[in-house]
Order: C-alpha cells, then structure tokens, then sequence
C-alpha cells in the first residue's frame, strides 16, 4: 500500500509539471478593453467603463468614475445644441438662415435651426439649395391651382371655358367689345395714313416731319432707303431687318428709358448659376469686379453687377444687350422669359417686325 501511495504521488506530480491540470489563478478580474460591451446609443467606453451619453442639449463635462452612471454634463450655451445624447466636449453651433430665407424654428439646445424660403420664394427640397427662386405668376389664361410655398412653385392650368347661359352671355359682349376696339384702331390708322400722305405732298418739305414719326423713328431707328419720303401714291418704309436679334427675337422698346431697364433686373435672378460669371464677363465686367462681390447673397450679386454695368454704359445701356448675351450662351429659354415678363409687366413694348411696317 505504501508503495501504490507513493507512486500515485509521482504520477501527479509528473502531469501537474507538463501543464495537464491548470494552475490557479487570481486574475479572474481584471478585464482587458476588449472584454468590455457597452449598450449601443446608451453607453459609451471610457477607461474600461461603460458610462451614460449625456441627453440631448447637453454636452460632456467630465468622464463617470463607475460603470453604468453618468459623467457630469453641461447645459449647450447660446447659440449651440446637441439634438442626440452624446458624449461630446462640446455643442455644436446653430445654422444661420441665408437673406434669402426666414427662420421657421429657431434654435434651441436640443435642436437646430430650421429655415425657409421667404414668401414669394421657394427651394426644391429634393435639390441643391442655394437659393430661393422666385414663384411664377399664371398667365392671363391661366388660374392658380397650386399657391407656391417654400418648396414647392406656383402651379397653374388653364382656366376652363363655363358652360351656360352666362357663359353665352359673357362671350356676346366680349365679341361686341372687340368688334369695337378693332373698328376704333382701323379708323386710328385710317386717319394717321390720310395725314401723312397729305404732309408727304406738302410743297414744304423743309418742315419737321410729325412728332409722332419722330418719336417712332427715334424709339425704333430703321436702315436708311433711297428715298427720303415715299413718293406720290408710296407708303414705303426703311427695313427693320437689322433689329432684330434673331429671325424670331424682336428688339425690345422701353417704355420709360432707365427706369424701364432698371425694372427688370429682378428678371436676371433667373440666371442659371453655372452661367452667372459667363454672363458677366461677356457684358465686359471683370473678373476682379465680379470676385469682389462675392461676399453679397446670389440675389444683391446680381443687382450690383447690373447696376455697374448700367453705370458704365449710360444712355447706351439697353435690355437687348443683355438678351443678346443670353441668346450667345445659348440661355434663350431665359432670354424669352426676361422677354415676356418685361413685356407683361408694361415696362417694354416689341418693336414692329418689317413686313408690320411696310403693311
């Protein structure tokens, strides 16, 4: 029996110095980072601790000494905020709204602030904003159907003919109102031909042509002719082809000179943005000019840049420049809406076309 004790002593002693039993230890707890699962949006690891996130419109102070408390948090300052818990030194900064727009919800601790477009504007939330456009106006044989807001533009359809005896009614008097009107302008041009014919045949051609004529020639000056007045039986006049910026583009009247071309600035915000230094320049503003109103909102940009142009060329300024420039970069959708606004708007009237004239 001693001897079976003894060996069995051996044996253990053998397997315990080739590592088959393991040693005791104390290190059960210490933990390495690795070990260490904090709850997600909850928790965050610091110096293997799991601490709380400070609330949203707060930031992080100083750091929990104990697993699963909060460190100390501060309250976000003026003009800062923190819409998430977080665990951030510091709040971040609020958004400022552009000119263009108005605050819709100002900034609070836990949230930022929320912009829009100021009436009249709107911007496609689905795109790029980086300015508010201004809202279309239906035409006169449209009706609203959508009123613009600040995402979404003006839309508009066709007003619908109503069925009726007051619809009868209604279409009877406008027939008779036109019947009217046209019989007034063919008597007008009746008149106004009979006149001049009989100043073309007056034995003093040294005096003044009509002041009528000489507000037309000069508001819409014509390639000179042969003839200085149609002779006996003629009622011919210079060509207009020289007017015209293209077959279909007529040039444009002002009704009252600078103040008309002055108007129709705010026409010019429509500019594509990637065009707007194209435009510029090749209405010989120069670069430096252009950079150093770069600090100005889209809208004032466009306006000072105009204003300087207008400045620079004095009386010789015209809005046909400045569609001529959009027609050379190939803008003329927006040159025929500057077009058709300056003309709805009664600031510009068309220029009588050549075969209107030689009628």
């Amino acid at each position: 029996m001693t001897f079976i004790g003894t060996s069995f002593s051996v044996l253990v002693l053998l397997l315990s110095t080739t590592g088959v039993f393991p040693r005791p230890s104390n290190d059960f707890g210490s933990r390495t980072q690795r070990d260490v699962h904090c709850k997600q949006n909850l928790e965050y690891l610091y110096d293997n601790k799991c601490c709380l996130n400070c609330p949203a419109g707060m930031h992080l102070q100083s750091h929990c000494s104990r697993t699963g408390e909060m460190g100390q948090c501060e309250e976000c300052d003026f003009e800062t905020y923190t819409e998430h818990p977080n665990f951030l030194n510091q709040c971040l900064k609020c958004t400022k709204c552009r000119q263009d727009q108005e605050i819709v919800r100002p900034c609070m601790p836990s949230q930022n602030t929320e912009c829009g477009c100021k009436a009249g504007r709107f911007c496609d939330p689905q795109q790029a904003c980086e300015i508010c456009k201004r809202c279309s106006k239906c035409k006169t044989d449209e009706e609203i159907e959508r009123n613009c807001t600040s995402t979404t533009d003006t839309e508009c359809k066709k007003v619908q003919p109503r069925s009726g005896s007051g619809s009868a009614s209604a279409s009877a008097n406008t027939l008779v109102i036109v019947i009217v009107v046209v019989f007034c302008l063919l008597v007008v041009a009746v008149v106004a031909a009979v006149f001049i014919w009989k100043k073309c045949r007056s034995t003093d051609s040294g005096r003044d042509p009509p002041e009528e004529i000489k507000v037309e020639q000069e508001s819409c000056p014509l390639k000179s002719s042969a003839d200085s007045c149609p002779s006996e039986g003629e009622t011919r006049r210079p060509s207009l082809s020289h007017w015209l910026l293209e077959e279909d583009f007529p040039k444009l009247i002002p009704v009252k000179g600078e103040e008309s071309l002055r108007k129709c600035f705010e026409y010019f915000e429509e500019i594509e943005f990637n065009q707007h230094n194209k435009f510029f320049r090749n209405l010989g503003i120069s670069d430096n000019t252009i950079k150093s109103n770069e600090a100005l909102s889209y809208v004032d940009k466009i306006h000072a840049l105009l204003n300087i142009w207008l400045e620079r060329e004095g009386r010789e300024a015209s809005l046909n420049d400045l569609l001529k420039v959009l027609l050379d970069l190939k803008q003329k959708r927006t040159a025929e809406m500057v077009k058709e606004k300056a003309i709805d708007d009664g600031h510009y009237v068309e220029c009588p076309s050549e075969s209107e004239v030689l009628q």
